[in-house]
């Protein structure tokens, strides 16, 4: 299943939500949002700095993961937000055995 990064900030929303339901609390809704799209959450991450967040979330492809951030991004909770698809070195070395004709 592909896997993809999350990463962004917080709106002034965001923030008083994170304040009302805690950490857990957002890390059980993101599970939630990610489980009704057919994947999961491997990892959540706050941080300190230009990012207020990373996740890393499998989904089954980039249509759930534009669902994800379109949905998420809608609800005024986050005042930026970019997302990564990730690959793994098997699939990386994968792609160097492909050939391309130019």
């Amino acid at each position: 299943m592909p896997k993809f990064l999350i990463a962004g900030s917080l709106s002034a929303e965001g923030i008083k939500g994170l304040e009302k339901h805690k950490a857990s609390g957002r890390e059980a809704a993101i599970m939630t949002a990610c489980a009704s799209l057919g994947g999961k959450l491997e990892a959540i991450y706050f941080a300190l700095g230009h990012d207020d967040f990373f996740l890393v979330v499998d989904l089954p492809s980039q249509i759930q993961m534009a669902a994800l951030t379109v949905r998420s991004g809608a609800s005024g909770m986050f005042s930026r937000v970019r997302s990564v698809a990730l690959m793994t070195v098997a699939e990386m070395d994968q792609a160097l055995g492909e050939t391309i004709n130019y």
